[in-house]
């Protein structure tokens, strides 16, 4: 019994000594989705803060493809150490386990969630060669031009096809889907005019809306948000009751030990909570919303429950 409980208090010593010495080496964070979409952005904003509070350089990989399955099976099967971690949204967590049967990793098994980093409303936003004006007028010309209009999206069932083809379904219009390997992609052919119309965060959004560069006709929020304070959300202009977001959040491979997943989430709300990192976060168009590995999960949950109903009713496909 007394070698037992020797051996016992020995575990719990390393334990606790291997996540005080945590990290001695550089941490990967992988983007399942190629730069320049939101939640790119975010990953590289909170990777400098986390960088300096560790002292040790927190990389950003991008390896998109597959609506995000690519790089979050890279994590999923990567050493469960907390050197190798994941920035997952709202569309590798919670949708495409609903959408996809199969899937290269258990999405139920495969993650131990670590911290939500902000919420991110969406804006729909237009190419300015785009007569329309408000939401109002946009329906008004889809309808006229039935099929004859078409929207980006960062890929097959992320957070902005499903907004969109809610956006569709609410009003009445037939609008293309043009799926993206990324926000990054689908914002280049919006601005070059190839597409019409692109659900975007605002966070990867808002410097080419303010430039003049495209036109945002209404954010997805319940409330608007203050990067872009003179846009109305969908449900004042013309779908009511109308809210659609996204978020980022970090995830790692199930099996990190549990006090490396409690330190990392820790640091991340602290970081987070930093005045300069809220400031820049908020006048990207994200809300800054770090909360625990618990609060996360259940988020991850909800929203999984929330968006099977959505797609079920919608009869919403991957095609």
């Amino acid at each position: 019994m007394k070698k037992m409980l020797t051996a016992t208090l020995l575990s719990l010593a390393a334990a606790g000594a291997f996540a005080q010495a945590w990290p001695t080496r550089p941490v990967t964070i992988v983007v399942p989705f190629p730069p320049g979409g939101g939640t790119d952005t975010g990953a590289r904003i909170v990777a400098e803060q986390l960088g300096k509070k560790w002292g040790q350089p927190v990389l950003v990989d991008n390896k998109g493809g597959a609506a995000g399955q690519i790089g979050a099976d890279i994590v999923a099967k990567s050493r469960p150490d907390g050197y190798t971690l994941l920035m997952g949204n709202i569309g590798t967590q919670a949708i495409n386990p609903a959408l996809y049967a199969k899937m290269p990793y258990d999405p139920d098994k495969a993650f131990a969630p670590v911290a939500l980093v902000a919420e991110l409303p969406l804006a729909m936003m237009v190419n300015p060669s785009v007569p329309a004006k408000t939401v109002k007028e946009f329906v008004a010309l889809a309808k006229s031009q039935p099929g004859k209009l078409s929207y980006s999206s960062s890929g097959a069932g992320g957070g902005p096809h499903l907004a969109a083809e809610m956006f569709k379904d609410a009003t009445g219009s037939f609008i293309l889907h043009v799926p993206y390997r990324g926000g990054g992609p689908a914002i280049a052919d919006l601005l070059a005019g190839h597409v019409q119309l692109s659900f975007m965060t605002v966070l990867e959004a808002s410097g080419h809306i303010k430039a003049g560069k495209l036109r945002a006709l209404a954010v997805t929020s319940e409330k608007r948000v203050s990067a872009l304070a003179d846009v109305p959300t969908l449900a004042e202009a013309a779908v009511p009751g109308f809210n659609s977001i996204s978020w980022i959040g970090l995830l790692a491979p199930a099996g990190t030990p549990k006090e490396t997943v409690e330190r990392i989430s820790a640091d991340v709300r602290e970081v987070v909570g930093r005045e300069e990192v809220r400031d820049k976060l908020v006048q990207l168009g994200a809300v800054p919303a770090a909360n625990t590995p618990a609060q996360f999960s259940a988020l991850i949950d909800n929203d999984r429950k929330r968006y099977t109903q959505i797609i079920k009713d919608r009869k919403i496909t991957i095609n």
